[in-house]
């Protein structure tokens, strides 16, 4: 069975930093690209950032994340992180962690980030 475990998700100030995790179980890990997702109230689930099998990290130009998250992954813990600071109130969203090969998509159930004063 596949599971993909987020956790590090929570409410924070803005300009606040949080670190989410990812622990995937049931597939070969190393062999998956990751990618985080995100989905603001109301609106549509988003791709932020991926990595691939090679650990080359890609984020997405149509938001305002490169430079303040890292997208990064430890294969020997089955783990892909995404460090997220300077935080603003438009980062508000519940994030997702992926896990896709070929025609495989693996998907966990999200962890709520809030950023609010």
């Amino acid at each position: 069975q596949v599971r993909l475990v987020e956790s590090g998700g929570g409410l924070v100030q803005p300009g606040g930093s949080l670190r989410l995790s990812c622990v995937a179980s049931g597939i070969t890990f190393s062999t998956y690209v990751m990618r985080w997702y995100r989905q603001p109230p109301g609106r549509e689930r988003v791709l932020v950032a991926f990595i691939n099998t090679d650990g080359a990290a890609y984020y997405v130009n149509y938001l305002p994340v490169k430079g303040r998250f890292t997208i990064a992954r430890d294969n020997a813990k089955n783990t892909v992180t995404l460090q997220m600071n300077e935080l603003n109130v438009e980062d508000t969203a519940v994030y997702t962690c992926n896990a896709g090969r070929g025609t495989e998509d693996y998907w966990g159930q999200g962890t709520q980030v809030t950023v609010s004063s």
